[in-house]
């Protein structure tokens, strides 16, 4: 990828503010240190769909030095907030419990090479836009410039599975219908139980026992609070490239203003239950 790409010795930790740093924003880092840590078991299953194509295998290596980097750089960034928080510690106990499914498979979950980098696709938009939410919400100096570095590379890593989306497409010709019904899969599946663990794992009490139910709810109501419609404009206009429609178009406006009415009023109700 890029050969100018930001290191961990760039965050300005000198510029560091804990007292700016509410509970909810640091235990959403937390759990998206791990997730992000966590990237070398999907590596191998990519590498092993596109074995016979060293291109794309050079280029997931690449994919997942980045995000391990973007998990060392929350989980620092975790550390110097929060000294109880250990990331080492943090991501032994997610192995522990969590495991990707699927990592056996060699050939693509999603029934074809085209599908999978809809999936990706998905995935890359979803953090892009996540990581540009917090860093527009939050006013803690180096969590926002950690937070837009990351934003910046998931849009690179985006591009990067968009250009093998487009050269698969040619030789498989999945339909459209196809491409959009992978991706509000993909899309259906960022509440499953990875990120629930991921919570429970970089959050709750050594002895507290895992419920899917109630520390995915936990994670949602946190995650949900820092979209605006702006992010989910940009969103949706990169997932309907994905998926081979038109952004801009009266379709995407419905589909914008649609996901934003749905997840505002999915953070609201989450957040009046916890009340």
């Amino acid at each position: 990828m890029d050969d100018k790409h930001w290191r961990l010795e760039d965050i300005p930790w000198d510029r560091l503010e804990p007292a700016r740093a509410g509970e909810d924003l640091i235990k959403v880092v937390k759990t998206a240190a791990l997730v992000e840590y966590n990237a070398e078991d999907y590596t191998h299953y990519l590498k092993a769909v596109f074995a016979d194509d060293p291109g794309f295998c050079a280029a997931a290596d690449a994919w997942r030095d980045e995000e391990v980097q973007h998990g060392r750089a929350l989980g620092a960034w975790a550390e110097r907030i929060d000294p109880a928080f250990d990331l080492e510690r943090a991501i032994a106990r997610f192995r522990a419990g969590y495991r990707l499914p699927h990592l056996e498979a060699t050939n693509s979950v999603r029934g074809s090479r085209t599908g999978e980098m809809i999936a990706r696709c998905m995935v890359e938009t979803g953090t892009s836009s996540y990581y540009t939410a917090i860093a527009d919400a939050t006013d803690e100096p180096v969590l926002r410039f950690i937070c837009r570095k990351i934003a910046g590379d998931e849009y690179r890593h985006y591009k990067l599975f968009y250009i093998y989306l487009k050269r698969y497409l040619e030789r498989e010709g999945l339909g459209r219908f196809t491409r959009i019904k992978i991706g509000l899969a993909r899309i259906v599946e960022t509440e499953d139980d990875e990120l629930a663990y991921a919570h429970y794992a970089a959050t709750a009490a050594p002895d507290a026992v895992y419920d899917r139910k109630r520390y995915n709810r936990s994670y949602m109501r946190r995650a949900y609070s820092f979209y605006r419609p702006g992010h989910i404009d940009r969103a949706v206009a990169m997932i309907f490239k994905a998926c081979g429609l038109k952004p801009g178009t009266w379709l995407y406006r419905t589909a914008a203003t649609a996901m934003w009415r749905v997840m505002d009023g999915r953070a609201r109700r989450l957040a009046a239950a916890d009340a």
